[in-house]
Order: C-alpha cells, then sequence, then structure tokens
C-alpha cells in the first residue's frame, strides 16, 4: 500500500473538514506587450470557472495597474499579484495598494509577495538585496497594521515614523484615512528557502512554491512547514497552497505542453541567478537531481539553452506537469491534493483553453 504523499506537512486540524478537499482552479496572466488582450482571454476563462488569476511583475510593466483593470474587466475572480518584490515599494505602499486593489475589486484581491532575487533588485531597481526573510515578516505585519487602521508605529528594519536624527523630525503615527474593505486581506508568500517556508506557515494565508512534485513534500518541505504551522495562529485558517503545472488534454498538444514546461524549468533551474545562488536550482536538486541541477545549470549560463532544456529528466517534468489523457491527470490531481494544494495551477496548452478549464474544474469541484 502506498504511503501518504505527505502526512507531515499537513495543515493544523480545521473545524470544517471541507476546507481542505475542496480545490480552486488558478492560472497565470501570460507576460506580453499587450496586457489588454490577455486579459480578455481570462474574461473569457472567468466564465469557464477559473477561480484566481496571478499577476506576474519581474521587470516587466507594474503588476498593480494590470490588476486594477483586471478588477474592473472581471465579476467574481480572485486577483492575485504573483508576485510583488519586496524590495521595491515601502510597506505602507504594499499595504495601500492592497487595500486600494481589494476595494476596487469588491474584496478580491490577495497580495502576493516575495523577495524575487538579487539580478532583478539590485540589478533592475538598484537596491540591495538583503534580509529576505525578516523583511517578509515585517511586510506582513506591517500591512496588517494598516489593514487594522492603527496609528502606525513599528520598529525594525523598516522604522515607522522616521526617527528625528535621520529626518526633519517632523513624521509622525498616521493611519490609513480610508476604511478598508477587509482588514484581513489575504497575503501569500513566495518561498523557496526553509526559513521563509517556516516564516510564511507561520503567518501568511497562503504559500506560492516552485515546481510542486508532490511525491517529495514531506521530504523537501515537511519540517519548515511542521515548524512554522506549530506558531500559526488559529484565526489565520490553513494555509492554502498552489501546485500543479503546464495542462494538456489532447494527445496533439502534450509535445507542445512538454516542450514549453522544459523551457520554463530550464530558465528558472538554469538561468534564475548565478551559480552558488539560484534558489529554484537549490530546491531542484532537494528533490532529488543533484547532477542534473549542475548539468541545466552549466549549459544554460554557457548559452546552450536547448541544450539545458533537454537535460531536465523525463520523470522531473511528469511529475511537474498535468499532461496525458484524463486518466493519468485525474491521478496527478490526486496527488496533488493528497500533498496539501488547495488551489490547482494550471497553464493551459490546447485547441480551446476555456473548453480545457471547464473539464477540469468540474474534476476538481
Amino acid at each position: 500500500m502506498r504511503a501518504p504523499v505527505c502526512a507531515a506537512v499537513r495543515n493544523p486540524p480545521s473545524p470544517d473538514p471541507l476546507i481542505l478537499s475542496l480545490m480552486k482552479l488558478s492560472t497565470q496572466l501570460q507576460y506580453g506587450d499587450d496586457p489588454v488582450g490577455q486579459i480578455e482571454k481570462v474574461v473569457d476563462w472567468e466564465k469557464a470557472g477559473l477561480d484566481v488569476v496571478w499577476v506576474a511583475e519581474a521587470y516587466s510593466f507594474d503588476a498593480v495597474s494590470v490588476m486594477g483593470y483586471l478588477a474592473a474587466r472581471t465579476e467574481r475572480l480572485e486577483i492575485g499579484a504573483g508576485i510583488l518584490p519586496l524590495y521595491s515599494r515601502t510597506p505602507t505602499l504594499m499595504a495601500m495598494t492592497a487595500a486600494g486593489l481589494d476595494a476596487l475589486s469588491g474584496g478580491r484581491a490577495i497580495l502576493g509577495i516575495g523577495a524575487s532575487g538579487p539580478q532583478v533588485i539590485e540589478g533592475f531597481h538598484g537596491v540591495p538585496y538583503d534580509k529576505p526573510v525578516a523583511r517578509t515578516r515585517e511586510i506582513i505585519e506591517i500591512c496588517r497594521k494598516v489593514w487594522r487602521r492603527e496609528r502606525l508605529e513599528h520598529s525594525g528594519i523598516y522604522t515607522v515614523p522616521l526617527p528625528p536624527d535621520q529626518g526633519t523630525g517632523l513624521g509622525k503615527a498616521l493611519k490609513l484615512i480610508n476604511h478598508p474593505r477587509r482588514a484581513d486581506i489575504p497575503i501569500w508568500v513566495a518561498a523557496l528557502g526553509d526559513k521563509n517556508l517556516a516564516m510564511t506557515a507561520e503567518l501568511a494565508t497562503g504559500w506560492l512554491p516552485h515546481a510542486v512534485l508532490p511525491e517529495k513534500m514531506h521530504e523537501v518541505f515537511g519540517p519548515a512547514l511542521a515548524t512554522g504551522f506549530a506558531k500559526r495562529a488559529p484565526e489565520l485558517g490553513p494555509l492554502q497552497i498552489t501546485g500543479g503545472g503546464f495542462l494538456a488534454l489532447e494527445e496533439e498538444m502534450f509535445d507542445a505542453a512538454r516542450d514549453a514546461a522544459r523551457n520554463v524549468y530550464a530558465l528558472y533551474i538554469g538561468g534564475m541567478g548565478a551559480r552558488g545562488r539560484n534558489f529554484y536550482n537549490t530546491v531542484f536538486r532537494r528533490q532529488g537531481y543533484e547532477a542534473e541541477a549542475t548539468l541545466v545549470q552549466d549549459l544554460y549560463l554557457d548559452g546552450k539553452k536547448a541544450e539545458a532544456a533537454a537535460a531536465l529528466p523525463d520523470d522531473f517534468i511528469d511529475r511537474v506537469t498535468l499532461i496525458g489523457p484524463p486518466g493519468r491527470v485525474k491521478e496527478r490531481i490526486a496527488a496533488l491534493r493528497e500533498a496539501g494544494v488547495t488551489h490547482l495551477h494550471v497553464l493551459p496548452v490546447g485547441s480551446e483553453t476555456p473548453k480545457l478549464l471547464s473539464q477540469v474544474k468540474e474534476w476538481i469541484s
């Protein structure tokens, strides 16, 4: 008999047994020069059953403008920042932005935050990449104070108001003028390292992981999650988790979907960072692909991107995607559900995307 995939990473017991059995359907808004066109597709996907759309930022168009337009064009879809980098905004601006989006969307905003990486933060924003875990903790604390309309006073990496010896001395503690629609706007964290993940399990509404292998969740992430769950306040509810991958159910789309997955994972595992400082590569190693992690990174950083993508093991691609006939995909969804995933995150590849999403939504409802 097969052992539970990740019994040790379960959330604390919930009074409602259905909370962790139901799954939502989410996707990522694709980068591109025509965000309006992308959003019009999302409008159709909402009608097909999509529950959440995540908007990335990286070093592209800012996510907030796009999220505002999504709020105007959709009706029930939750709209998540996936993610806003910690270092590009002050914590109070992060809180104000989330509150504004939540008001415009009628309570459908999700604040997704993450550290990004040194290449983007120092190379594009021009600010030091330091203390990501401590900064994340303080940003969460400050956001929730702002949404509760407390007079903001905070001492730490971020000191608010600014001490007199660091400015004019005229700063004073203020509270948000507006009354937020919600004082508990969901906060999701993109966490990869153990300390960041433990903090996420302790404080956040949800976790945005990378390349979820349900069979490896217990081994790779279980201890860190358990550490955080031990400190988690009951009022936060169970930790929500995304997981899934490229989705294809039509045989003629399988190769295209696998190629797309290879290219994306080669970029992250091989190119998102320098040798010795690539967080995605580190997770890949911990999932059991030590030699392959070195090979993919070496090839990618040497400019051999196609070879790097081809070097990713077939079994890895099979386990981080939802590609195959319905029976196979249902099995992978069941494994993700058993691993604690609450949001099935898909990147659809098909001839009729709304139909594809509608089919999967029926399976997970």
